[in-house]
């Protein structure tokens, strides 16, 4: 099974039965298996930052995905209302129970490896791609003590972009949010071999686009985003989402120099 989204929409698969726990953080992440016959990491509406988390990862993944970095395939996945209630851990049972419509599923790579950066040398313009979509996404989860990414058939796959976009927890301010540089960029496991940033820059700029933003934007759940209470409508949010991503990539020399300048400290 091929484990790179195809174009076009995102898959919707019914979760089927829960496997083990993955005890990473806070957020109780599952492998679970699907009725598509596939085993997903299951990540939960009903744990941590909730849903923002959700859509953060969601985004973050497929925009890596636009600009020609690997990520597993991430499919809508249904947690029905009946499901776990044998399950024993109460902790799990709760998040279970707090969990129930629409969770988002990662694509398993069995038999990967958390990405060792000494283990797995990157090439410069590679890790200066990995580095520049963390600046855009504001991902503060990428560090030494956790790369959330993968070695699997000897390729680097990037996961688990949940922590990013930290504007939404306080949305109504992101106009303000976006035009921030990303002064976390300096403890990226990366960021000593990102020596083709300008270049990196130049090349993503002319392949990301405003409307692969806004086209990412659109496959996001109007359930989820209307979690939030500051608007009414989930085209509001989708609008702020966008915009706020396209502000950035506008202004994406600020990142890029934000991350040269903590290179060279």
């Amino acid at each position: 099974m091929d484990t790179i989204r195809k174009e076009g929409p995102i898959r919707r698969v019914q979760v089927e039965r829960y496997v083990t726990p993955l005890r990473e953080g806070g957020s109780l992440p599952a492998l679970v298996d699907a009725d598509d016959g596939i085993s997903y990491v299951l990540k939960f509406r009903g744990a941590g930052q909730g849903v923002k988390a959700l859509i953060a990862d969601f985004i973050g993944g497929e925009i890596a995905r636009s600009i020609g970095l690997k990520v597993p395939e991430m499919v809508f996945a249904e947690l029905d209302e009946a499901f776990g209630r044998t399950e024993p851990d109460e902790e799990i049972q709760d998040l279970l129970r707090a969990s129930e419509g629409l969770n988002l599923g990662v694509h398993f790579l069995k038999g990967a490896m958390t990405f060792d950066a000494v283990a797995s040398p990157v090439d410069a313009y590679l890790a200066s791609k990995i580095v520049w979509l963390d600046g855009l996404l504001t991902n503060v989860d990428r560090t030494v003590r956790n790369t959330n990414m993968l070695m699997w058939n000897k390729e680097l796959w990037l996961i688990d972009h949940g922590a990013s976009l930290f504007f939404h927890h306080s949305i109504e301010n992101w106009e303000k949010a976006a035009a921030k540089p990303f002064a976390q960029i300096k403890d990226h496991v990366l960021l000593s071999r990102a020596s083709e940033l300008a270049g990196v820059n130049t090349d993503l700029r002319n392949i990301l686009r405003p409307d692969t933003i806004r086209g990412i934007i659109s496959l996001i759940p109007s359930d989820w985003l209307l979690q939030d209470r500051t608007f009414s409508d989930a085209d509001s949010y989708r609008d702020v989402y966008a915009q706020y991503l396209i502000n950035r990539l506008n202004a994406s020399e600020q990142f890029v120099n934000e991350a040269q300048n903590a290179r060279n400290i």
